[in-house]
């Protein structure tokens, strides 16, 4: 190595090479120090100056949010930078090594047959039975490896910076005992000078040999599986965002994520918020995109079906960097007190080197339209699109080639040569019209809401001066309903199911009992016996009581109307219903339903909303109480504000 790099760079203990721009490769050295918990990240030196810490955080860490997990004690490592030096690109690639690394015995852990069993288990196990609405599952290929542990690191790193593109990380971190080299396609979240940013991406359409084109895209983003499995983790990490921001937080996009052999759609979310941005991390442990929905029950599949640790798969690798901002006075909308902006990428698209092997993990997110066999293909092709890039697996030259001709002619609109566009503009598909419209026509779905940008402060709705107590029934989507009904006026507590005591439930002029997964008719749940308690007590008092999806199926049951599994379940599916007599475009999350006979529209005091043929019920009204199956809050709710407000206007009055 020149002067480019540090001659010492092969004798350093620990270092981290990161490319997050196409110019630039950023160096950081210094000591390794593990800590417990995201809260012990040595932000500061003994005399509280800040300094700059790169943190690898596991997937055990998910243990800080009392969340299940197979511990395997991988460290939350810290590297606590001395040195952070920004260097040319072009050089680093001159001084790094290109010989390929062989691999021996190689293969994936689970065989493909296998891993399309534990496939069919989810959807029919979990999915089936109301656990959730996504869950992701990985499986490791892995391989043995002979060369010296750090050439390999920054031989592979080489490759992924010359023949992997749309990486929004591009990182070799080296630390005893443990080689992380990946290319993170994700920015799970980052927090800059108050603003917290969240980047869902979801979808994976595997390109074919030679490269994408608009029309095999186009037929990727008609998906109706695809286009759901993006719904459901922007309403996941919506949830999220309402904990951590105090405007809820507004989606942009969607957009196009282009890579060497894959595409993903994504959003962009934005919210802004005051704090410490190591709460912020672990108030998003861990994204969707990587472990499912709703997130604490997604963790408990995951322990189920997953037989083995996930080490730092679906962790973060999280640079904390200081601002400057040591003034705990400043302007609060500013982020007041906040030392240190965060960029954190999701550990994806990875290769892991630990004791001579190789591991890259990789999973497929499995909703109720799965197909085995295709979610069995999404991880050949998530790890083709690392090995590949490695040069560990064949690439795709045909591919390469055409984009690196597009990146020097220019290509318009549509595909026709641009004889005015710059020499380097790269080809981007998302500029094809018919792509573009598609991707637009996806928000013609969504809420208005949640498109919108949100007022930071306290709204005087139309229920200014009441209170309301949401229940936590293990499914955060009550943090985006607590958003809304602040929104509405109401001032509102969130309290854990576990935790929320009688008193509570007393001192409010409105309950909210929340959404939660499981079988409503389970007698051996704690929780659910909990949630069946806080509906008859607000009934039995005739106050003023909101039940939302799993409460709601808790209070028909208390009304003596029947539960029943549906057929399919109703995960992240938008329907357009009546709600006493008003259409509205509602998200549902539900396995279970209450069910009258059809065309009931009472039962004892209450007023009856039901599907005409199937006598599903989507509503329920009476004295002091209202429910609704749907979820109003999701980003599938186009009518939710109307329809939460009438509820609640309803249940108040």
């Amino acid at each position: 190595m020149t002067a480019s790099l540090p001659a010492t760079l092969a004798d350093l203990p620990a270092f981290a090479l990161i490319a997050r721009d196409a110019d630039t490769v950023e160096l950081l050295t210094g000591d390794v120090v593990d800590v417990d918990l995201l809260a012990d990240i040595p932000l500061t030196d003994a005399d509280g100056t800040p300094r700059e810490v790169l943190a690898l955080v596991p997937y055990r860490q998910v243990r800080e949010r009392g969340f299940a997990c197979h511990d395997d004690g991988a460290p939350l490592r810290c590297l606590v930078v001395d040195s952070h030096t920004a260097l040319p690109r072009a050089q680093v690639l001159a001084e790094l090594p290109v010989d390929p690394i062989a691999l021996t015995d190689a293969g994936f852990d689970i065989a493909d047959d296998d891993y399309a069993a534990i496939v069919r288990r989810v959807i029919a196990e979990e999915i089936g039975r109301g656990e959730g609405a996504n869950f992701v599952i990985r499986r490791d290929f892995t391989a043995g490896v002979d060369a010296d542990p750090r050439v390999a690191a920054l031989t592979w790193f080489r490759a992924l910076l010359e023949h992997e593109r749309g990486a929004y990380w591009t990182f070799a971190i080296v630390t005893p005992g443990h080689i992380a080299v990946g290319a993170s396609p994700e920015a799970h979240v980052s927090a800059q000078g108050g603003v917290v940013t969240m980047n869902p991406i979801s979808g994976t359409f595997r390109h074919p040999a030679g490269g994408a084109t608009a029309e095999t895209l186009s037929a990727f983003l008609e998906s109706t599986k695809e286009t759901e499995e993006l719904f459901m983790v922007v309403d996941e990490e919506l949830k999220m965002m309402s904990a951590v921001c105090s405007d809820g937080g507004r989606i942009t996009g969607p957009h196009l994520k282009e890579m060497s052999r894959l595409t993903h759609t994504e959003y962009v979310l934005r919210g802004r918020s005051r704090l410490d941005p190591r709460d912020i991390l672990r108030e998003t442990m861990f994204a969707p995109t990587v472990t499912g929905s709703p997130m604490q029950n997604a963790c408990t599949v995951i322990a189920r079906h997953e037989t083995t640790p996930r080490g730092y798969y679906s962790g973060v690798a999280a640079l904390f960097t200081p601002n400057g901002d040591t003034d705990a006075a400043k302007d609060a909308d500013a982020g007041a007190g906040t030392t240190h902006d965060l960029d954190a990428p999701i550990l994806i698209r990875t290769a892991y080197l630990v004791d001579g092997r190789l591991r890259v993990p990789v999973g497929a997110t499995l909703v109720r339209h799965s197909d085995p066999a295709g979610e069995v293909g999404e991880t050949h092709g998530k790890a083709a699109g690392v090995l590949g890039a490695i040069g560990a697996i064949p690439r795709d030259l045909a591919a390469e080639a055409a984009d690196a001709a597009d990146a020097h002619v220019g290509v318009a609109v549509g595909g026709e040569q641009d004889t005015d566009a710059p020499a380097s503009a790269p080809r981007t598909l998302a500029d094809d019209p018919q792509i573009a419209a598609l991707l637009a026509s996806r928000n013609g779905r969504l809420a208005e809401f949640w498109l919108n940008p949100q007022p930071t402060e306290a709204v005087a709705g139309p229920f200014a001066g009441r209170s309301a107590l949401v229940v936590d029934a293990e499914d955060r989507f009550t943090t985006m309903l607590a958003h809304q009904l602040r929104h509405l006026g109401l001032d509102v507590t969130i309290a854990p199911w576990s935790e929320v005591s009688d008193a509570q439930l007393d001192g409010v002029d409105l309950v909210v009992a929340g959404p939660g997964p499981g079988d409503p008719r389970d007698p051996d749940s704690a929780r659910l016996r909990r949630m069946r308690d806080v509906v008859q007590h607000r009934l039995a008092d005739g106050r003023p009581l909101l039940a939302v999806c799993l409460s709601h199926q808790i209070l028909a049951d208390a009304l003596g109307i029947d539960l029943a599994p549906l057929a399919s379940p109703h995960q992240g599916l938008q329907r357009t219903v009546d709600v006493f007599g008003e259409r509205a475009s509602i998200g549902f999350y539900n396995t279970f339903t209450a069910r009258v006979a059809p065309g009931t529209d009472r039962v004892g005091e209450a007023q009856v909303a039901a599907d005409p043929e199937s006598g599903d019920v989507y509503a329920l009204r009476g004295p002091g109480f209202a429910s609704v199956q749907g979820h109003l809050e999701s980003i599938l709710s186009r009518d939710g504000m109307r329809t939460l407000e009438r509820l609640v206007a309803h249940a108040l009055s």
